[in-house]
């Protein structure tokens, strides 16, 4: 029986230096993208999202991101769900990406923000067609009876808006605006390589070394 505890592996792909690396972390996290992307390695785009509810008890999730720029992170889910609701209350988060294969991590801490009505339109409409009918028929994170429920739901507004369903009300985009940034690259001898960028208070970003 394979004990947990014995597994390991040695990380030896590549290394992350600071004096090669950028002064604006989101130029790193730019290529490191595009390189998971490029890399192929599955769901790239998958995120997890951790927030804090109002009791203080943190929660994550795996989401999916939608867009990158100077403005921050942007996905789109339900401001109903816990994430939502969590978010109302508390409007900091953390953001991780994890890519195995390239053994590397990335993790953004800052502020949410919904995004506009007309950049979560855009999206929505973007969406095929059954996750736009989707969106109205799951009441995300409540408790339902059995998946006749969202079957039920999915049938009934499917018939409400045949090809044209206007995005919900609960429904939209939000951005994480970055105030730290953290880039993370196995190496050998669990001897990583890790980087801090941290926003000061000139918006300048602070970028540092941190012991793995």
């Amino acid at each position: 029986m394979i004990s947990i505890a014995d597994l390991r592996k040695s990380y030896e792909r590549a290394e992350l230096n600071e004096d090669a690396s950028p002064p604006d972390p989101m130029d790193q996290f730019d290529k490191w993208i595009k390189e998971a992307i490029s890399s192929e390695v599955p769901e790239p785009n998958a995120m997890t999202l951790a927030t804090v509810a109002s009791d203080l008890r943190p929660s994550t999730r795996v989401v999916l991101i939608k867009g990158y720029d100077e403005r921050g992170i942007t996905w789109f889910t339900n401001y109903d769900s816990r994430k939502g609701q969590e978010l109302a209350g508390n409007p900091f988060a953390a953001l991780q990406f994890h890519w195995v294969e390239l053994e590397r991590v990335v993790r953004i801490e800052g502020r949410v923000e919904k995004v506009s009505d007309k950049e979560s339109d855009e999206y929505f409409h973007s969406r095929p067609l059954d996750s736009r009918i989707g969106a109205w028929a799951s009441p995300q994170s409540q408790v339902i009876s059995g998946r006749s429920v969202l079957v039920a739901n999915a049938a009934r507004y499917g018939a409400q808006f045949l090809l044209q369903p206007p995005r919900p009300p609960h429904w939209g985009g939000y951005r994480l605006v970055p105030d730290n940034w953290q880039f993370w690259q196995g190496r050998k001898s669990r001897l990583h390589d890790r980087l801090l960028y941290t926003l000061t208070t000139e918006k300048n970003w602070l970028r540092e070394r941190l012991a793995p």
